[in-house]
């Protein structure tokens, strides 16, 4: 026959105490502390400064799209939230621009991703946060609602600026 020793109850009651004892302090601390109450349509909480909210497109000074169509933030986004098809630009210098660009908010863990990878700095994540949609179809952004949202941000790098400015650089496009 073989005896199996067991620890002594009384020690793990002793454990369990001072537990419990730790949580209550914890708890009565924050009873006696004044309450914060957000009365949440008029008011609205402030966020850091890297809070991440819905991604959304930008056009720069000129009102041009600043998407050049790369596919980088495709193909970065971990949840496959994001659909670019891209098209071919006659009259300028750049050759492509997003035909289609379409973000699935349903999908979309707003990670950021996106916004890093991009290196024309067209997507960009903003404070808000207020989601909602009667169906699913109102949910799936396009790129008109994606860059209503996003609005201007000015260009400081403006890299295509030579290029429009001299003709013979234009490799003969039409300008």
């Amino acid at each position: 026959m073989i005896f199996v020793r067991r620890p002594d109850p009384r020690f793990r009651a002793w454990t369990y105490f001072w537990a419990l004892v730790k949580g209550m302090s914890l708890t009565l601390r924050h009873i006696f502390r004044p309450k914060v109450t957000l009365q949440y349509p008029e008011q609205r909480g402030e966020f850091s400064e890297g809070y991440r909210g819905l991604p959304s497109l930008v056009r720069d000074q000129h009102g041009r799209e600043k998407c050049v169509a790369c596919y980088l933030c495709q193909w970065v986004c971990p949840p496959r939230a994001i659909t670019i098809t891209a098209g071919e630009l006659q009259e300028s210098p750049v050759e492509k621009f997003a035909e289609k660009f379409q973000i699935n908010m349903l999908r979309c863990i707003m990670c950021g991703y996106c916004e890093e990878v991009c290196p024309e700095q067209a997507i960009f994540l903003n404070q808000d946060y207020e989601l909602t949609g009667l169906t699913r179809a109102e949910l799936i952004f396009q790129k008109e609602k994606l860059l209503e949202i996003g609005g201007v941000r000015p260009d400081t790098i403006q890299k295509w600026k030579p290029l429009l400015a001299d003709p013979s650089r234009s490799g003969g496009r039409k300008q």
